[in-house]
Protein backbone atom coordinates (compact mmCIF):
# COMPACT_ATOMS: atom_id res chain seq x y z
CA UNK A 1 0.00 0.00 0.00
CA UNK A 2 2.44 2.21 0.59
CA UNK A 3 4.42 1.85 -2.65
CA UNK A 4 1.26 2.20 -4.15
CA UNK A 5 0.39 5.62 -2.41
CA UNK A 6 4.02 7.05 -3.32
CA UNK A 7 3.24 6.52 -7.30
CA UNK A 8 0.36 7.76 -7.06
CA UNK A 9 1.79 10.69 -5.07
CA UNK A 10 4.45 11.15 -8.15
CA UNK A 11 1.56 10.94 -10.76
CA UNK A 12 -0.38 13.98 -8.41
CA UNK A 13 2.62 16.07 -8.38
CA UNK A 14 3.34 15.24 -12.31
CA UNK A 15 0.06 16.44 -13.08
CA UNK A 16 0.44 19.43 -10.78
CA UNK A 17 3.74 20.45 -12.36
CA UNK A 18 1.88 20.02 -16.21
CA UNK A 19 -1.36 21.98 -15.09
CA UNK A 20 1.19 24.94 -13.66
CA UNK A 21 2.48 25.45 -17.12
CA UNK A 22 -0.75 26.76 -18.47
CA UNK A 23 -0.57 30.28 -17.34
CA UNK A 24 -3.56 32.44 -17.22
CA UNK A 25 -2.69 36.35 -17.86
CA UNK A 26 -5.84 38.18 -17.19
CA UNK A 27 -6.21 41.39 -18.55
CA UNK A 28 -9.07 44.46 -18.18
CA UNK A 29 -10.55 43.00 -21.16
CA UNK A 30 -9.45 39.19 -21.93
CA UNK A 31 -7.89 36.43 -20.08
CA UNK A 32 -5.53 34.33 -21.67
CA UNK A 33 -4.21 31.21 -21.88
CA UNK A 34 -0.33 30.93 -22.79
CA UNK A 35 1.01 27.69 -23.16
CA UNK A 36 4.97 26.38 -22.68
CA UNK A 37 7.37 25.17 -25.16
CA UNK A 38 7.22 21.39 -25.13
CA UNK A 39 11.11 21.33 -24.71
CA UNK A 40 10.54 23.95 -21.92
CA UNK A 41 8.05 21.59 -20.27
CA UNK A 42 10.09 18.43 -20.87
CA UNK A 43 13.54 20.02 -19.09
CA UNK A 44 11.63 21.35 -16.29
CA UNK A 45 10.38 17.94 -15.61
CA UNK A 46 12.96 15.44 -16.77
CA UNK A 47 16.15 17.85 -16.88
CA UNK A 48 17.93 16.80 -13.72
CA UNK A 49 16.97 12.82 -14.96
CA UNK A 50 19.08 13.25 -17.84
CA UNK A 51 22.43 12.73 -16.45
CA UNK A 52 22.51 8.97 -16.40
CA UNK A 53 21.48 8.69 -20.50
CA UNK A 54 24.18 11.42 -20.89
CA UNK A 55 26.62 8.66 -21.89
CA UNK A 56 24.14 6.79 -24.51
CA UNK A 57 24.40 9.74 -26.44
CA UNK A 58 27.87 10.30 -26.58
CA UNK A 59 28.99 12.68 -29.57
CA UNK A 60 25.16 13.81 -30.62
CA UNK A 61 26.35 17.42 -28.93
CA UNK A 62 28.46 17.86 -31.82
CA UNK A 63 26.34 17.10 -33.94
CA UNK A 64 23.33 19.22 -32.43
CA UNK A 65 25.72 22.04 -32.80
CA UNK A 66 26.74 21.09 -36.60
CA UNK A 67 22.75 20.51 -36.95
CA UNK A 68 21.74 24.57 -36.74
CA UNK A 69 19.17 23.44 -33.84
CA UNK A 70 18.88 26.22 -31.29
CA UNK A 71 18.16 23.81 -28.53
CA UNK A 72 20.63 22.66 -25.69
CA UNK A 73 22.03 19.18 -25.36
CA UNK A 74 20.10 18.60 -22.10
CA UNK A 75 16.80 20.24 -23.11
CA UNK A 76 16.94 17.73 -26.18
CA UNK A 77 17.76 14.96 -23.82
CA UNK A 78 14.86 16.06 -21.88
CA UNK A 79 12.50 16.52 -24.90
CA UNK A 80 13.56 12.86 -26.57
CA UNK A 81 12.75 11.28 -23.07
CA UNK A 82 9.34 13.26 -22.60
CA UNK A 83 8.44 12.42 -26.16
CA UNK A 84 9.67 8.60 -25.87
CA UNK A 85 7.15 8.19 -22.47
CA UNK A 86 4.41 9.43 -24.07
CA UNK A 87 4.52 8.25 -27.49
CA UNK A 88 4.92 4.31 -25.30
CA UNK A 89 2.31 4.60 -23.49
CA UNK A 90 0.25 5.79 -26.48
CA UNK A 91 1.17 2.85 -28.46
CA UNK A 92 0.55 0.73 -25.36
CA UNK A 93 -3.07 2.11 -25.00
CA UNK A 94 -4.29 2.39 -28.77
CA UNK A 95 -2.58 -0.88 -30.34
CA UNK A 96 -4.82 -3.31 -28.42
CA UNK A 97 -7.45 -0.86 -28.96
CA UNK A 98 -7.58 -0.85 -32.50
CA UNK A 99 -6.55 -5.16 -32.81
CA UNK A 100 -9.20 -6.02 -30.88
CA UNK A 101 -12.04 -3.77 -31.45
CA UNK A 102 -11.10 -2.96 -35.21
CA UNK A 103 -9.36 -5.70 -36.50
CA UNK A 104 -11.10 -9.07 -34.20
CA UNK A 105 -7.77 -9.87 -32.36
CA UNK A 106 -8.48 -12.11 -29.28
CA UNK A 107 -7.94 -9.97 -26.52
CA UNK A 108 -4.81 -11.60 -25.62
CA UNK A 109 -2.69 -11.42 -28.60
CA UNK A 110 -4.10 -7.58 -28.73
CA UNK A 111 -2.40 -7.29 -25.06
CA UNK A 112 0.64 -8.68 -26.91
CA UNK A 113 0.43 -6.20 -29.70
CA UNK A 114 0.31 -3.39 -27.57
CA UNK A 115 3.77 -4.55 -25.64
CA UNK A 116 5.19 -5.04 -28.65
CA UNK A 117 3.89 -1.93 -30.49
CA UNK A 118 5.11 -0.26 -27.08
CA UNK A 119 8.75 -1.19 -27.48
CA UNK A 120 9.09 -0.38 -31.10
CA UNK A 121 7.92 2.81 -30.43
CA UNK A 122 10.37 3.21 -27.84
CA UNK A 123 12.90 2.39 -30.10
CA UNK A 124 11.56 4.31 -32.97
CA UNK A 125 11.58 7.32 -30.92
CA UNK A 126 14.79 6.93 -29.59
CA UNK A 127 16.61 6.35 -32.93
CA UNK A 128 14.50 9.02 -35.05
CA UNK A 129 15.88 11.57 -32.28
CA UNK A 130 19.54 10.30 -32.60
CA UNK A 131 19.25 10.41 -36.15
CA UNK A 132 17.40 13.49 -36.24
CA UNK A 133 20.38 16.17 -35.58
CA UNK A 134 22.39 14.09 -37.93
CA UNK A 135 20.11 14.54 -40.62
CA UNK A 136 19.77 17.86 -40.04
CA UNK A 137 23.56 18.69 -40.02
CA UNK A 138 23.60 16.73 -43.87
CA UNK A 139 20.53 18.66 -44.90
CA UNK A 140 22.58 22.24 -44.13
CA UNK A 141 25.45 19.89 -45.12
CA UNK A 142 24.30 20.12 -48.96
CA UNK A 143 22.69 23.52 -48.49
CA UNK A 144 25.58 25.08 -48.35
CA UNK A 145 27.48 23.00 -50.98
CA UNK A 146 24.86 24.01 -53.41
CA UNK A 147 25.28 27.46 -52.68
CA UNK A 148 28.72 28.15 -52.01
CA UNK A 149 29.24 28.94 -55.98
CA UNK A 150 26.77 31.80 -56.21
CA UNK A 151 27.72 32.60 -52.71
CA UNK A 152 31.66 33.01 -53.24
CA UNK A 153 30.91 34.83 -56.84
CA UNK A 154 28.91 37.12 -54.59
CA UNK A 155 31.76 37.60 -51.93
CA UNK A 156 34.21 37.98 -54.66
CA UNK A 157 32.28 40.76 -56.59
CA UNK A 158 32.45 42.78 -53.27
CA UNK A 159 35.95 41.85 -52.38
CA UNK A 160 36.72 43.33 -55.87
CA UNK A 161 35.09 46.60 -55.01
CA UNK A 162 37.49 46.74 -51.83
CA UNK A 163 34.61 45.88 -49.06
CA UNK A 164 35.97 44.77 -46.11
CA UNK A 165 35.54 41.42 -44.84
CA UNK A 166 32.85 42.36 -41.87
CA UNK A 167 30.65 43.91 -44.51
CA UNK A 168 31.50 40.95 -46.79
CA UNK A 169 30.01 38.68 -44.65
CA UNK A 170 27.09 41.58 -43.24
CA UNK A 171 25.84 42.05 -46.88
CA UNK A 172 25.60 38.41 -46.89
CA UNK A 173 23.59 38.27 -43.78
CA UNK A 174 21.41 40.96 -44.87
CA UNK A 175 19.94 38.98 -48.74
CA UNK A 176 16.79 39.31 -48.71
CA UNK A 177 16.60 35.42 -49.82
CA UNK A 178 16.87 33.29 -46.56
CA UNK A 179 19.54 30.29 -47.41
CA UNK A 180 22.06 28.18 -45.60
CA UNK A 181 25.05 30.69 -46.51
CA UNK A 182 23.08 33.85 -45.14
CA UNK A 183 22.53 32.19 -41.61
CA UNK A 184 26.52 31.20 -41.32
CA UNK A 185 26.91 34.68 -42.39
CA UNK A 186 24.56 35.83 -40.02
CA UNK A 187 26.30 33.97 -36.91
CA UNK A 188 29.26 35.47 -37.32
CA UNK A 189 28.09 38.67 -38.08
CA UNK A 190 26.52 38.03 -34.20
CA UNK A 191 29.60 36.81 -32.87
CA UNK A 192 31.38 40.17 -33.74
CA UNK A 193 28.67 42.25 -32.99
CA UNK A 194 27.06 41.20 -30.03
CA UNK A 195 29.80 38.58 -27.87
CA UNK A 196 32.63 40.88 -29.41
CA UNK A 197 35.18 38.91 -31.02
CA UNK A 198 36.85 39.61 -33.91
CA UNK A 199 36.20 38.90 -37.61
CA UNK A 200 39.14 35.62 -37.67
CA UNK A 201 38.37 34.50 -34.04
CA UNK A 202 34.33 34.27 -35.33
CA UNK A 203 35.30 32.77 -38.83
CA UNK A 204 37.31 29.90 -36.80
CA UNK A 205 34.21 29.49 -34.46
CA UNK A 206 31.87 28.87 -37.63
CA UNK A 207 34.61 26.99 -39.37
CA UNK A 208 34.73 24.47 -36.48
CA UNK A 209 31.07 24.37 -36.38
CA UNK A 210 29.99 23.97 -40.32
CA UNK A 211 28.68 20.38 -40.78
CA UNK A 212 30.38 20.80 -44.63
CA UNK A 213 34.04 20.19 -45.46
CA UNK A 214 33.77 22.73 -48.63
CA UNK A 215 32.54 25.66 -46.39
CA UNK A 216 35.34 24.66 -43.67
CA UNK A 217 37.39 24.80 -46.96
CA UNK A 218 36.70 28.24 -47.91
CA UNK A 219 36.74 30.19 -44.68
CA UNK A 220 40.56 28.40 -43.51
CA UNK A 221 41.29 29.64 -47.41
CA UNK A 222 39.34 32.86 -46.45
CA UNK A 223 40.98 33.50 -43.16
CA UNK A 224 44.88 32.32 -44.51
CA UNK A 225 43.99 35.02 -47.09
CA UNK A 226 43.33 37.86 -44.45
CA UNK A 227 46.55 36.63 -42.76
CA UNK A 228 48.89 36.54 -45.65
CA UNK A 229 47.71 39.93 -46.90
CA UNK A 230 47.05 37.43 -50.48
CA UNK A 231 44.13 38.79 -53.09
CA UNK A 232 40.87 37.68 -51.23
CA UNK A 233 38.96 38.97 -54.60
CA UNK A 234 41.02 36.31 -56.76
CA UNK A 235 40.84 33.76 -53.91
CA UNK A 236 37.57 33.74 -54.48
CA UNK A 237 36.73 34.03 -57.84
CA UNK A 238 39.28 30.70 -57.87
CA UNK A 239 36.66 29.02 -55.85
CA UNK A 240 33.60 29.96 -57.27
CA UNK A 241 34.84 28.44 -60.24
CA UNK A 242 36.11 25.49 -58.35
CA UNK A 243 32.71 25.10 -56.74
CA UNK A 244 30.70 25.66 -60.14
CA UNK A 245 32.74 22.79 -61.56
CA UNK A 246 31.68 20.63 -58.47
CA UNK A 247 28.32 21.15 -58.78
CA UNK A 248 27.50 20.07 -62.47
CA UNK A 249 29.35 16.91 -61.51
CA UNK A 250 26.82 16.33 -58.65
CA UNK A 251 24.03 17.31 -60.48
CA UNK A 252 24.92 14.27 -63.08
CA UNK A 253 25.92 11.94 -60.33
CA UNK A 254 22.19 12.73 -58.90
CA UNK A 255 20.51 12.08 -62.19
CA UNK A 256 21.79 8.31 -62.37
CA UNK A 257 20.90 7.85 -58.61
CA UNK A 258 17.47 9.49 -58.88
CA UNK A 259 16.94 6.65 -62.29
CA UNK A 260 18.21 4.09 -60.20
CA UNK A 261 15.80 5.11 -57.42
CA UNK A 262 12.69 5.14 -59.53
CA UNK A 263 13.27 0.95 -60.66
CA UNK A 264 13.34 0.35 -56.72
CA UNK A 265 10.39 2.37 -56.04
CA UNK A 266 8.55 0.17 -59.03
CA UNK A 267 9.81 -2.93 -57.66
CA UNK A 268 9.91 -2.60 -54.29
CA UNK A 269 6.36 -0.18 -53.51
CA UNK A 270 4.37 -0.95 -57.28
CA UNK A 271 5.07 -4.74 -58.24
CA UNK A 272 5.70 -5.94 -54.47
CA UNK A 273 2.80 -4.70 -52.78
CA UNK A 274 0.71 -5.88 -55.57
CA UNK A 275 2.29 -9.48 -56.16
CA UNK A 276 1.44 -9.65 -51.77
CA UNK A 277 -2.15 -8.10 -52.17
CA UNK A 278 -3.11 -10.90 -54.65
CA UNK A 279 -1.58 -13.60 -52.62
CA UNK A 280 -3.29 -13.15 -49.55
CA UNK A 281 -6.68 -12.09 -50.79
CA UNK A 282 -6.11 -15.41 -52.60
CA UNK A 283 -5.41 -16.64 -49.59
CA UNK A 284 -7.96 -15.42 -47.09
CA UNK A 285 -11.15 -16.78 -50.60
CA UNK A 286 -8.95 -20.16 -49.76
CA UNK A 287 -9.57 -20.11 -45.75
CA UNK A 288 -6.21 -21.19 -44.94
CA UNK A 289 -2.39 -19.80 -44.99
CA UNK A 290 -2.98 -18.85 -41.22
CA UNK A 291 0.62 -17.57 -40.07
CA UNK A 292 0.19 -17.92 -36.38
CA UNK A 293 -1.81 -16.07 -35.28
CA UNK A 294 -1.54 -13.47 -38.23
CA UNK A 295 -4.59 -14.45 -40.36
CA UNK A 296 -4.63 -13.67 -44.23
CA UNK A 297 -7.08 -10.52 -43.52
CA UNK A 298 -5.18 -9.09 -40.69
CA UNK A 299 -1.69 -9.57 -42.95
CA UNK A 300 -3.85 -8.06 -45.67
CA UNK A 301 -4.53 -5.07 -43.47
CA UNK A 302 -1.26 -4.52 -42.08
CA UNK A 303 0.11 -4.43 -45.61
CA UNK A 304 -2.60 -1.69 -46.52
CA UNK A 305 -2.53 0.52 -43.74
CA UNK A 306 1.02 -0.07 -42.14
CA UNK A 307 3.59 -1.40 -44.30
CA UNK A 308 2.71 0.39 -47.67
CA UNK A 309 2.27 3.99 -46.04
CA UNK A 310 5.69 3.58 -44.18
CA UNK A 311 7.64 2.14 -46.78
CA UNK A 312 6.31 5.47 -49.15
CA UNK A 313 7.70 7.42 -45.95
CA UNK A 314 10.95 5.94 -45.99
CA UNK A 315 11.22 6.38 -49.74
CA UNK A 316 10.62 10.07 -49.31
CA UNK A 317 13.27 10.35 -46.40
CA UNK A 318 15.70 8.42 -48.16
CA UNK A 319 14.81 11.20 -51.64
CA UNK A 320 14.76 14.39 -49.55
CA UNK A 321 18.58 13.01 -48.33
CA UNK A 322 20.12 12.80 -51.43
CA UNK A 323 18.65 15.51 -53.37
CA UNK A 324 20.35 18.99 -53.75
CA UNK A 325 18.33 21.96 -52.81
CA UNK A 326 18.72 23.28 -56.32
Amino acid sequence: MKSQNKVLDKIKTIIERVKTRLKPEASPKTIKLTLEKPHSIAYQLLGEKTDRVLPLFEGLDLKLQKSGLKIGFKVYLSLALFTTILVSLATLIIVPCLAFFIFNVPFLSAILFGVGGSLFAVAFSTIGFYIYPIYRADKLKRELEDELPFATGYMAILASAGVSSEKIFSSLSNLGVSSAVSMEAKNVVRDVNLFGLDIISSLEKASKLSPSERFREMLEGFISTIHSGGNLAAFLREKTNQYMRLKRINLRKFSDTLSILSEFYVAILVTGPLLFVIMLAVMAMLGGGNLGMLSPDLLLNLLTYIGIPFASIIFLIILDAISPSW
